[in-house]
């Protein structure tokens, strides 16, 4: 991905004809079910609601995304938009006042329909996640060595030396420097950017399809962060396995990911690949974060911060739940809620401005 095209101006008030005649046709470039049968996970309709214990509030409004082997997906969008509620969801890690509803395919299996039994046949094995901070995950009473060695023992089965050197190979792979005197360490001796390839390590454990890694380098300096993301490109070649990046850095985005999926208030607002996206982004709320970004080149000017805030999910508006913040919103935005328009190329966006 160029990341040039992050540098430029984009003009949020700029609607052209170019932009209706892109999402102008509803044709799909593929039949959905082929389509379906190439992704290595497909979420169709998924909806998420929290118990409160009087009612029922809706987080997730009807999601629906794939990933297939090899490929990236960049998950984007600001705090509250949904992005990790999404993957816990799929993860079924959101705990017991969670409402989940939709379909969940892994291959050939629907894994919204498992018990938790046979969910923990998939964490780990199939579906892997890392998270944002590595020194939460971690156990600060065990050693890293005895922590990857059981998660190798819970995988794949290995136990005692054969789980020893399964475990430092693993941390070999993750390029963890003097692997064998840092399977020795505790979590707190190592720095954040170690410990987050002993997460990536552990995560590799059981072999996955899938990795979902959510802010994976937030908590990094721009040096280490630059080398995990290096880190997972080469595993990723190296595996064939998918990859699911949540992120709010849209440069971290533009440089990983091939395909990228908006967020806003639980449902989504955009997808395309990342070329046409950072080209060419159709949503006002993708136009609007693009607009808040400084340019790395060019004249100094005022950044385009979007006005007000993600709406409280007890308090969604009745038509699109970005029309508040939205300088383009018109009568129809205000009383009815867009859905998805994909193009022949792709590129889906949920905007009523684009659909007339």
């Amino acid at each position: 991905m160029n990341t040039a095209v992050l540098t430029r101006f984009i003009d949020t008030r700029d609607w052209t004809r170019t932009d209706r005649r892109l999402i102008g046709s509803a044709t799909i470039a593929q039949p959905a079910a082929a389509r379906e049968r190439q992704a290595l996970l497909s979420i169709r309709d998924l909806h998420v609601s929290f118990d409160t214990g009087s009612h029922l509030v809706p987080v997730l409004h009807g999601v629906d995304l794939e990933i297939r082997r090899g490929e990236t997906l960049g998950v984007v969008g600001e705090s509250g938009c949904g992005k990790s509620v999404t993957w816990m969801a799929v993860m079924r890690l959101l705990g017991e006042r969670a409402r989940i509803r939709g379909r969940i395919q892994l291959g050939a299996d629907d894994i919204a329909t498992f018990s938790e039994r046979q969910m923990t046949q998939v964490r780990g094995k199939r579906i892997a996640m890392i998270f944002q901070d590595p020194s939460s995950s971690l156990n600060p009473v065990h050693t890293v060595g005895r922590q990857l060695m059981e998660a190798v023992r819970l995988h794949r089965g290995l136990r005692g030396e054969a789980a020893r050197v399964e475990a430092l190979r693993l941390l070999d792979r993750v390029q963890l420097p003097s692997a064998a005197q840092r399977m020795r360490a505790w979590p707190h001796e190592l720095s954040g950017g170690m410990n987050q390839r002993v997460m990536i390590a552990m995560a590799l454990a059981g072999e996955p399809d899938l990795l979902v890694a959510d802010e994976p380098t937030t908590a990094l300096d721009v040096t280490i962060q630059a080398q995990i993301l290096d880190l997972l490109r080469e595993l990723q070649r190296d595996t064939g396995m998918g990859l699911a990046l949540i992120s709010h850095d849209l440069g971290v985005i533009a440089q990983v990911c091939d395909r990228v999926m908006v967020m806003y208030a639980g449902r989504v607002v955009e997808t395309a690949t990342a070329d046409a996206l950072f080209a060419h982004p159709l949503h006002p709320y993708t136009r609007g974060l693009l607009a808040a970004l400084p340019e790395l080149d060019g004249p100094v000017r005022r950044l385009q911060a979007i006005p007000g805030t993600v709406p409280s999910p007890m308090a969604m508006p009745a038509g699109c739940a970005f029309a508040p913040r939205c300088g383009q919103r018109e009568n129809d935005c205000e009383v009815r809620r867009p859905g998805l328009r994909v193009n022949a190329l792709d590129h889906s966006v949920a905007c009523w401005r684009l659909t007339k």
